[in-house]
């Protein structure tokens, strides 16, 4: 074994990483390529061996098998339709409000959420659909843009969130409890978004206008849109209520929602070998990709902190005498700025191994860190130069809006993130209530 301090090991692994990911490397590659160099510079072959054995230990988790049902969920909902009836039900009941629109974007947006458990699915769908119906009626475009780019990145926060299903598995946490506290800052950043919508445009008209009289509607139309919400309603609370109950597992309960978004499809005449198709091949892609991220991060943090590394902090903190809140403060920051460059799932791996003990040792609630982690991804999301939700509205928004645009309008949209993530700082109950309540 070559004698190499901790500080030299993190240096060349992450160097190493970082390069090869700047070379165009997959990150499952990169991870597995330096995990792979520093344990055979360490241990020589047999510490290859360690490579078999974090493989087998990864998949060896019968909490893996919701992620494709998930995943499936999600992409069948995407395409059945729903929120073209979604939308056309915000339209006619909140149109005549200036700014209208735009809440019911959000509130649109927090319902995919629950249904599909992903960011890119509410800000793409809502791309193609809201963003030309809002702009025809004058809305402004950054107001527009930034309402559905921050309120698709909701799907990391309210469940069942994939990104939460991940963690739970790398923390060994409960998923129902995260879930549980998701829920309440999930509805809470909402809630601040739609605020924050109405004052704008209740000072500023133009930013987002009522609708005109020949869009207005009648009592019972608009009683009648309702009717859009039943199925949704009832496969979340399905979903939801399954597992925050405790009457399944949350593989069991993925299993349930994976059935109802067919059953939705299929009442709504959209089934078709052409979904059935594109949706089983795109699973099978997003579940490949993170299951070979997985093992790679896994063998990587194994690696890294069987070096004696990962005392790194332990000891700078000690070094330092650090207050334990001044460490979370450095953690948050540390997510925040790997968000302008990396995906929610390499931060993920990258980071929760070491952190989480850290943490725990602290003598915080890894519940609660949990959450900050997730409200730090959400701003990851918005955050330029390399946010996944700007390129995700880049691809679907007409070509007079430009990057620039969608980079100013994602900054309020940040600035709230943050507040947010105080308010849970300040006040861990607003995401340990619930949990407690149940659990």
């Amino acid at each position: 074994m070559a004698n190499l301090e901790p500080l030299t090991i993190t240096g060349i692994m992450f160097f190493s990483m970082l390069v090869l990911m700047a070379m165009g490397a997959p990150l499952a590659w990169a991870l597995m390529i330096s995990g792979m160099g520093s344990a055979y510079i360490m241990f020589g072959n047999g510490g290859l061996d360690l490579l078999l054995a974090s493989a087998y230990s990864t998949m060896d988790n019968f909490l893996l098998v919701a992620l494709p049902l998930f995943i499936f969920m999600g992409l069948v909902l995407e395409r059945s339709g729903v929120t073209d009836d979604l939308f056309e039900m915000i339209h006619k009941l909140m149109g005549r409000l200036p700014g209208g629109l735009g809440v019911g974007t959000v509130l649109i947006c927090a319902l995919i959420a629950a249904m599909a458990g992903v960011s890119g699915a509410a800000t793409v769908s809502l791309g193609i659909i809201a963003l030309p119906a809002m702009l025809k009626r004058g809305y402004h475009k950054r107001l527009v843009t930034g309402t559905i780019m921050a309120g698709g990145a909701l799907g990391f926060l309210i469940p069942p969130s994939v990104l939460m299903i991940v963690y739970a598995f790398l923390a060994r946490e409960s998923v129902g409890k995260l879930f549980a506290a998701g829920l309440m800052p999930g509805l809470m950043l909402a809630s601040i978004y739609m605020i924050y919508i109405l004052i704008r445009c209740r000072i500023d008209p133009s930013l987002g206008p009522p609708a005109p009289e020949q869009e207005r509607f009648t009592p019972r139309e608009k009683l009648l849109a309702l009717r859009h919400l039943v199925a949704p309603g009832i496969l979340v609370f399905a979903v939801l209520g399954c597992i925050i109950g405790g009457i399944t597992s949350p593989s069991e309960a993925s299993a349930v929602g994976a059935g109802g978004a067919l059953l939705i499809a299929a009442l709504r005449g959209n089934v078709s070998w052409r979904l059935l198709r594109y949706v089983m091949l795109s699973t099978t892609k997003i579940t490949g990709m993170l299951l070979w991220i997985a093992i790679a991060a896994v063998f990587f943090s194994k690696i890294y902190m069987g070096l004696g590394a990962g005392m790194i902090l332990t000891e700078m903190i000690q070094d330092y005498s650090l207050s334990p809140y001044t460490v979370i403060i450095f953690m948050l920051l540390s997510f925040f700025l790997l968000g302008m460059f990396l995906d929610d799932f390499a931060i993920l791996f990258i980071t929760i191994p070491l952190y989480v003990p850290i943490v725990n040792d602290l003598g915080f609630d890894t519940t609660w860190f949990a959450v900050l982690f997730i409200l730090s991804m959400q701003s990851a999301y918005l955050t330029p130069p390399f946010g996944y939700n700007l390129f995700y509205m880049r691809s679907v928004a007409p070509k007079d809006i430009t990057i620039t645009d969608i980079y100013r309008s994602a900054l309020p949209f940040v600035a709230l993130q943050l507040t947010g993530l105080a308010l849970i700082v300040a006040f861990p109950s607003i995401a340990l209530w619930l949990p407690n309540k149940l659990f």
